[in-house]
């Protein structure tokens, strides 16, 4: 099976060019504000070897523009420019898909829920938040649909849902994790995954913005089920006492880790948060 190779962590690759991010809206301001700005690190995951872009539509709701000033068909405008902006960075690019990312609800609640899956909101509600935003993505003209960072059971009971509604689109499922085992809420991996279990239109299950640590794990928790999507964050840990991060991960080791982690079962690798274009070249670097 050929290995699709993803981007790496669009958020890290704009503070790194200048970007500020320290809002509730988070990469997703940059919409409004330096579409440019997301375009170039499309074209710099694409230039490191990258198959994939993942739009900046994790953090984009249309609540959370509405909340910022802009009318309802305004924040559709601007997440519809996301995959817009993707496509353009991979014509120029000469190949490659668009994943639009659909983000948790604990994203737009900007406190962590998307590590914890301690919402207020039940299944149903969650089908309902997410509605408005999935019917926009699924006719932006995506490849297909990327369901990340998902830390509850609800919440992907909420998706599959909404995959029912729509049988024409494709999308991964990826899961925030704390351990090797379990996804953020305590629900073991095997049981979220079974939700997608022969579905033909989920492309891939598995884990991001997780340790890396956890991985072999869950992958091995997920052998013999859909194929294994993993992008986890670089490795280091955020010290919230001091507001930074803490440690150093290797773009080299990390490559290696992709390695490990192909051998062991992954189809789609790539990273997450603190990943940079130099890990994905890593990444690309060392595959088979």
């Amino acid at each position: 099976m050929t290995t699709l190779v993803l981007d790496g962590g669009l958020s890290t690759q704009l503070e790194h060019l200048g970007a500020d991010l320290g809002d509730e809206l988070w990469s997703a301001r940059l919409l409004m504000e330096k579409p440019d700005l997301i375009r170039r690190v499309h074209a710099d995951y694409f230039a490191a070897g990258a198959d994939v872009a993942t739009t900046a539509s994790y953090q984009a709701t249309i609540p959370g523009f509405v909340r910022r000033g802009l009318g309802v068909a305004g924040a559709e405008r601007l997440i519809k420019l996301s995959v817009e902006l993707a496509g353009q960075a991979r014509d120029e690019a000469g190949g490659g898909l668009v994943a639009a990312s659909v983000g948790p609800y604990g994203a737009y609640l900007a406190n962590g829920a998307e590590y914890t899956g301690d919402y207020d909101l039940d299944e149903d509600g969650l089908f309902a938040w997410h509605l408005p935003r999935w019917e926009i993505l699924a006719s932006a003209g995506a490849d297909l649909l990327a369901c990340e960072t998902i830390p509850s059971y609800a919440e992907a009971r909420a998706l599959a849902r909404l995959l029912d509604m729509t049988p024409k689109v494709k999308a991964w499922v990826s899961f925030s994790c704390r351990d090797g085992e379990r996804i953020s809420d305590g629900t073991p991996i095997h049981t979220a995954a079974a939700l997608f279990s022969g579905n033909p239109q989920v492309v891939a299950v598995g884990a991001n913005c997780t340790a890396p640590s956890h991985i072999p794990g869950l992958i091995s928790c997920l052998a013999g089920g859909l194929p294994v999507v993993v992008y986890p964050n670089s490795g280091e840990t955020w010290d919230a006492e001091h507001r930074r991060w803490a440690g150093l991960a290797d773009p080299a080791e990390f490559g290696q880790a992709a390695r490990e982690w192909q051998q062991a079962g992954a189809a789609l690798i790539g990273g997450c948060c603190r990943t940079t274009p130099e890990h994905i070249r890593q990444i690309r670097a060392h595959l088979s």
